[in-house]
């Protein structure tokens, strides 16, 4: 099997950048970057975050699945310093590079820039980002994608939407995985949708079972893939 492609933080990279005196200016100033050339190449790109086991590459293995027949995807995975989703992702066929963080707990635009220029973007419709599995860093820094997707799971118990509402806020969609197990875990998927609607009443929710494929084709339709790619 060829080997996944890495990219990985140099010694004082992230840390330069997250000294700077405006850490988050300089980062959606970096991410705007990557939207103009994502832009520029008619790609469009989705930022997946999730906590580690909420099923993030699970969601990306299943839409590239669905998607790959029409649509020429890459994909961007996340991690401090694995490349196990990665390789999980490269299954379906499509090119993925990796992004070790080190001890970073969270993908940042400088990072993903770097990623960029390992494609060949002229071979790109859709790229898909996973972000370090994390319910809290991420949601403060945009990468450049054009929709924001947040995975969560019954398993997670029946509080992780209100403990962690700031990611959130600016998702376009978010997907309630892991419904076979509603009875198992005592958590209501009704009531985790409620609770993010209370939060964010324009975003889409999406009950699905990952391992079954479920809820997929709603969630292709819910991110209205069409109109960019």
């Amino acid at each position: 099997m060829e080997q996944i492609k890495a990219i990985k933080a140099e010694e004082g990279e992230i840390f330069d950048i997250e000294l700077e005196e405006d850490l988050l200016k300089k980062n959606k100033e970096l991410a705007q970057r990557n939207k103009r050339l994502l832009d520029k190449h008619k790609i469009l790109a989705i930022d997946v975050m999730g906590s580690i086991g909420s099923g993030k590459t699970s969601l990306i293995k299943n839409l590239a699945s669905q998607l790959k027949e029409n649509y020429r995807i890459g994909a961007i995975a996340g991690d401090l310093t694995t490349t196990i989703d990665a390789d999980r992702i490269k299954d379906e066929g499509v090119e993925v590079i990796q992004v070790n963080t080190g001890k970073e707990c969270h993908l940042d635009a400088n990072l993903i820039g770097k990623a960029l220029k390992k494609f060949d973007l002229k071979a790109l419709d859709i790229l898909f980002i996973e972000n370090v599995g994390n319910l809290i860093c991420p949601a403060d820094f945009p990468l450049g994608s054009h929709k924001r997707i947040v995975v969560i799971s019954v398993t997670e118990g029946p509080w992780m939407v209100i403990k962690h509402p700031y990611i959130f806020l600016e998702a376009d969609l978010v997907a309630i995985n892991k419904i076979d197990l509603t009875k198992a875990m005592g958590v209501s998927p009704q009531k985790l949708t409620e609770d993010i609607y209370k939060i964010n009443p324009t975003v889409k929710v999406v009950q699905t079972n990952c391992i079954k494929g479920e809820g997929i084709e709603e969630i292709v339709e819910g991110i209205r893939i069409k109109e960019y790619a």
